[in-house]
């Protein structure tokens, strides 16, 4: 199954703009979307939520055993880089999480996700040298939506001025948290986007000799950052391999590097808001090796904003929970936007004329991981998923510790 995926990974990841491959859902990219959707998922579970804890807005784990400790296969991707986000506006809280406590390890930022690397049996499993961009979503789940102001503002910031002379326009919102630094933070002296490029940059030329692919998930909030990091790389040639060839002096000028392979880009966005204006639209669309795949679940109401001023942009995967005989019905705004559940409708939905049948054997408990979605019929708990304990540990005195970071090299001095 595998094998034939791995042929098949230019297809599977949008080559032809998965023309004929969406309804119904061919089998193999159905997988290859639950495997991205997994990924980004992993970047939720690795997320410390608990506001008591000095740590919280940071990841629990450190990258390498995380994939260990989200249950994931640590043997196909190697984290290379956390990344950390920071907001120079106002946004509702749900997009940076603080802590309650006076020693908190940040209170400007909050991780983000993360950049990784396939392996050499990653590479062999994949097709491919992938490198892969994770971007977490909101943890509450749909209250900052009322919260939020739609204001559009220029993508020049990013992608400088435009050769038609158009001005595309994406939502403040999503850019402010994509660029801002913050000088009294040693995680966002220099903003999330230019950690992820510059980690980009460096794999692309560590691994140039590779047969390379970019592959950049998220979800919600995620996806926003996802659709603006992906025409970003795009736009400023960070896919291009670094091997040197002939080139005119004006080509070497505008790419900043030497031209031979150009490893395509490929966005995979669960639940994603609306990101710019028809203008984005139209240059997203005109960049080359760049695709996008919009999986959408129908009665989830968060993709539809914001309404006025904004198009959406890619190819949609259209999914439909309402379907499933295993989840309760008719569910609530937070079941319908939750990643789990979008999931579940990627392993079961039959398409448009289609019910609903699991066809990839995903358990249903993980539903409830975060949620309560199933069925009451079915034995799991509602929520399930939390620290041992809630990450409290007894010591050799008896006493009773929070335990719930582990630290990472990366920021040890």
């Amino acid at each position: 199954m595998y094998d034939k995926m791995a042929k098949r990974w230019r297809e599977l990841n949008g080559k032809n703009n998965w023309e004929g491959l969406l309804d119904p859902l061919d089998p193999d990219l159905r997988l290859n979307i639950i495997r991205y959707g997994e990924l980004c998922q992993a970047a939720y579970d690795g997320f410390n939520s608990e506001k008591k804890s000095p740590f919280a807005g940071s990841c629990m784990y450190s990258r390498s055993d995380f994939f260990e400790k989200v249950q994931l296969n640590p043997n196909i991707y190697q984290i290379t880089k956390f990344v950390y986000a920071t907001s120079s506006m106002n946004v509702p809280e749900a997009f940076i999480f603080k802590s309650f406590s006076r020693e908190a390890w940040s209170k400007e930022s909050n991780w983000i996700g993360y950049v990784a690397v396939a392996t050499d049996e990653g590479k062999r499993v994949l097709g491919r040298r992938d490198v892969l961009v994770a971007w977490r979503g909101t943890i509450r789940a749909i209250e900052w939506v009322d919260d939020l102001d739609f204001t559009k503002v220029s993508t020049k910031q990013i992608l400088g001025p435009i050769d038609d002379g158009s001005d595309p326009m994406v939502h403040k919102g999503w850019l402010s948290i994509y660029t801002s630094t913050d000088e009294k933070s040693k995680y966002n002296k220099i903003s999330v986007r230019q950690q992820v490029l510059t980690e980009i940059g460096r794999l692309v030329d560590e691994h140039e000799n590779d047969e390379l692919s970019i592959t950049i998930t998220g979800h919600s909030l995620g996806g926003c950052l996802a659709t603006l990091n992906a025409i970003d790389i795009v736009s400023n040639h960070l896919n291009k391999t670094n091997h040197s060839c002939s080139a005119t002096s004006e080509h070497l000028k505008k790419t900043n590097r030497f031209c031979s392979h150009i490893c395509p880009v490929t966005a995979i966005v669960f639940a994603s808001p609306k990101v710019g204006d028809s203008a984005f639209k139209d240059l997203f669309t005109s960049m080359p090796n760049l695709h996008l795949l919009r999986v959408r679940n129908a009665p989830d109401l968060i993709p539809n904003y914001p309404f006025i001023g904004y198009t959406e942009i890619g190819e949609e995967l259209l999914v439909d929970t309402g379907k499933s005989p295993y989840l309760k019905s008719p569910g609530n705004i937070g079941t319908w936007h939750n990643l789990e559940g979008y999931l579940h409708g990627v392993a079961g939905f039959q398409g448009k004329k289609g019910g609903f049948k699991l066809v990839v054997d995903r358990d249903i408990a993980l539903c409830n991981k975060s949620m309560d979605a199933l069925k009451d019929e079915y034995p799991v708990p509602a929520e399930w998923r939390t620290l041992w304990n809630k990450g409290m540990v007894k010591d050799a005195n008896g006493h009773w510790k929070l335990v719930d970071h582990e630290d990472d090299d990366e920021w040890i001095n």
